[in-house]
């Protein structure tokens, strides 16, 4: 039996090359450590209203800034985090200090823009978008034929 060296250049193109190295996130080859995240929405549209959803666990509701700017709904979000170091320990690896995002959303003309309100509970922000009533959805109409 005889050892083959391995060259993993000889069986790729070029192009597959670049394809395997630009098509995967940063997480994949550095670890999950490095991955910057952003929460995922859900976005409900009811009959007098619309409903954003933002799942963020392990924030509190204080970490959340939600306002209106030029037509967009902008909900952003800072924790810091802060650990007492203890007398005696020694980090071997610290990274736990920061996190933040933002997210923005272009509001609909059909939003009643004055009494939007928020509510964080269980590690989801949900946010209600109240309709003007000219924009309520009107439930289905049977026309008779004569």
């Amino acid at each position: 039996m005889s050892l083959i060296r391995y060259n993993p250049f000889a069986t790729k193109s070029v192009s597959n090359f670049f394809d395997d190295v630009f098509n995967h996130n940063i997480s994949d080859f550095f670890g999950s450590d490095f991955s910057v995240s952003t929460p995922s929405v859900n976005v409900v549209e009811t009959e007098n209203s619309y409903r954003v959803e933002v799942a963020a666990p392990g924030l509190e509701k204080e970490d959340f800034e939600v306002s209106i700017d030029k037509g967009f709904l902008k909900i952003s979000a800072r924790k810091e985090h802060q650990e007492e170091v203890k007398e005696g320990d020694k980090y071997m690896r610290r990274e736990f200090n920061f996190s933040s995002f933002t997210r923005s959303f272009q509001l609909p003309d059909t939003v009643q823009a004055d009494d939007i309100a928020a509510n964080y509970e269980n590690g989801v922000l949900k946010i209600t978008l109240p309709k003007k009533e000219e924009a309520k959805i009107e439930a289905a109409k049977v026309i008779e034929i004569k």
